[in-house]
């Protein structure tokens, strides 16, 4: 009997032993095992930042607090305070239902700045892409109220629902560059360049900056400025300046100006003013010329207009089109 008790306790142990080596051995395996489902990342494993939240204690400091929201230099312009109470009237109503205040439209400088102010804290997460921890700033609230800016005609044919779906994965939105330029063939549309750095979440659960510039149209719509339209290009930042010539102002000029329409007697000193770049030559036909560009974050220059200069020393829009003097030119 008492042998039998022996086997029983030696059983016993050995059963609590085996299991406690299990539970002992098993955290590390488990945690190996879950970080090879975690992506590699510039070949070592990767792992998502740690971020503890209480909002019990949290605590504020006086730093501004867009040194935490972006790497740019650049002033952000969309710097209107419409905080969250500004859209708590309408909060979760249909936009058909906003009536936002005349004083946002009065000027197109005003309803840039307001437009790009409302969609400043505005984010629309896009599924399988991660950034931030929790809700990020206003979240969706403020797409209804931006949606009100664009005119009827826009709007008929850019519904809500594909405005919003425009958004997806934009999480912060900054303004650092707008101007208004020349607009070619219509009187009644006013036309602003704009440059604008966003933040975008990734699959990674990294927060990544985005830099885009476009054009914003504008028409008046009941004596209230709106806008007609809006375009977008990305911005590469492994592109230029080892891929020819064409993100380069003067090399623009000297290759399109001068190589193909064969135009460039003499090109002037650039004059630079920011981020303005004017090019000035002397024609092959006496003429004096000038050919402005706007550079952007990456430093690429976009050509934004060509002037004329006329025998009353005013400078007058042109249209030239490069392309066609290269066509002509491959034609002899």
């Amino acid at each position: 009997m008492a042998n039998r008790k022996k086997i029983i306790n030696n059983n016993l142990m050995i059963i609590l032993f085996t299991i406690l080596t299990i539970i002992i051995f098993s955290f590390p395996f488990k945690n190996f095992q879950n970080q090879n489902d975690v992506k590699m990342v510039m070949g070592g494993t990767y792992y998502i930042q740690s971020t503890v939240t209480d909002e019990n204690t949290m605590i504020y400091k006086n730093d501004d607090v867009e040194t935490y929201y972006r790497p740019s230099k650049l002033p952000v312009l969309n710097n209107r305070n419409y905080n969250i109470s500004f859209l708590d009237d309408y909060y979760k109503k249909d936009w058909s239902k906003i009536t936002l205040p005349d004083e946002l439209f009065k000027t197109p400088e005003d309803m840039i700045l307001n437009y790009f102010s409302i969609l400043r804290d505005a984010a629309n997460p896009e599924e399988g892409k991660h950034a931030g921890c929790g809700t990020i700033g206003h979240a969706m609230t403020p797409y209804p109220f931006a949606y009100t800016f664009l005119s009827s005609p826009f709007k008929e044919k850019l519904s809500f629902e594909q405005y919003l779906e425009s958004f997806e994965n934009i999480l912060h939105l900054n303004l650092i560059k707008y101007k208004e330029i020349p607009v070619y063939n219509n009187s009644n549309t006013i036309r602003y360049f704009v440059e604008i750095e966003t933040i975008e979440g990734s699959e990674k659960s990294v927060a990544y900056f985005g830099y885009y510039y476009g054009y914003v149209d504008l028409i008046k719509e009941n004596d209230l400025f709106k806008i007609s339209n809006l375009e977008f290009h990305g911005e590469d930042y492994l592109c230029a300046p080892m891929h020819g010539w064409a993100w380069d102002a003067e090399g623009v000029v000297d290759v399109k100006y001068g190589g193909w329409c064969s135009l460039v007697k003499e090109r002037y000193p650039t004059q630079k003013e920011d981020y303005v770049k004017k090019i000035y030559f002397k024609g092959t036909d006496d003429n004096d010329y000038m050919i402005e560009f706007f550079q952007l974050t990456n430093d690429n220059d976009i050509e934004i207009a060509q002037y004329m200069k006329t025998k009353d020393e005013d400078w007058k829009l042109i249209k030239i089109d490069p392309e066609e003097c290269l066509k002509e030119k491959n034609k002899r």
